[in-house]
């Protein structure tokens, strides 16, 4: 039986409507991009267009001839069909682990119509992320520690913590390169990371895209499952590192925040590592 690789940005994303269509399929990663343009189609879902100016976030699958036949049928395409509404064609996709070449299902020329509304961030489930009342925040790094909220005047949005989020299959790195070092960053390669759960209004959401840098594509809006107390929480939005580099150890004011902010919420095995960790990066420089 013949395996594909599949990447999907829309409603077959995980704890979407048609996820259930890539149930058996093998989820070999979470966060994963390939170019494209975005577009709310007002239908309900999303439509990609080819595009090597932009970019579109999503997941990549492991899929078998029966499960891509169904997704198939379910965008609409046939490989003799002149009628299509979505066309299937290859290209590489980017993520954590390395490159790959994938299925994509891209909108057809003749049903480009369809493209309504610009998705900018090119990420489905960020972009319906405002309509929402509250936010859970998975923090990991620095905004574990409220004394840059303080100096912004933002303190007030983050007062409600829920818990210590324990996120699995994620290892922190300090992968994205600053004049004075290292910055945080969860990578998708097995491990676990542990961090503080806040509930936030969704105005808040504004100032933690400053604070990460995500007009200047420093850090981008991404979502995952966590645990907190053994209860699962779905799609908690969290932020990763766009352009991940090699290892730079954290500058002190920066280990500091993040240690400072840990403590009492992380786990003393947890905290530990994290120094040693830091210890182990600050040698090597």
């Amino acid at each position: 039986m013949e395996r594909h690789f599949v990447f999907v940005y829309g409603t077959l994303r995980r704890h979407e409507r048609n996820h259930y269509l890539l149930e058996g399929g093998k989820l070999v990663a979470k966060q994963a991009w390939t170019n494209g343009k975005l577009y709310d189609t007002g239908l309900g879902y999303p439509a990609l267009q080819e595009s090597r100016a932009n970019v579109v976030y999503g997941e990549l699958y492991l899929v078998s001839d029966k499960q891509l036949s169904r997704l198939d049928e379910l965008e609409g395409y046939s490989m003799d069909g002149s009628d299509n509404l979505y066309d299937r064609v290859k290209q590489l996709i980017i993520h954590d682990k390395g490159e790959t070449q994938a299925y994509i299902y891209t909108i057809a020329e003749k049903n480009q119509h369809m493209l309504n509304t610009p998705i900018k961030s090119g990420d489905w489930k960020e972009y319906r992320l405002r309509n929402k009342d509250s936010i859970l925040y998975f923090a990991y790094g620095s905004c574990m520690d409220d004394a840059r909220f303080k100096l912004a005047k933002v303190d007030h949005y983050f007062q409600k913590v829920t818990g210590t989020g324990i996120l699995q299959g994620y290892t922190l790195r300090f992968s994205v390169h600053m004049h004075d070092g290292g910055r945080a960053d969860i990578v998708e390669e097995g491990g676990m990371v542990e961090g503080k759960v806040y509930e936030i209004p969704a105005d808040c959401v504004s100032y933690l895209y400053r604070r990460e840098g995500v007009g200047s594509r420093l850090y981008r809006p991404a979502f995952v499952d966590l645990s907190i107390n053994g209860t699962l929480y779905k799609d908690v939005l969290t932020f990763v590192v766009v352009q991940k580099g090699a290892e730079t150890a954290p500058p002190e004011h920066y280990a500091e925040e993040i240690l400072r902010g840990g403590t009492h919420f992380l786990s003393e095995t947890y905290l530990e590592g994290l120094k040693e960790h830091i210890n182990i990066l600050c040698k090597l420089k």
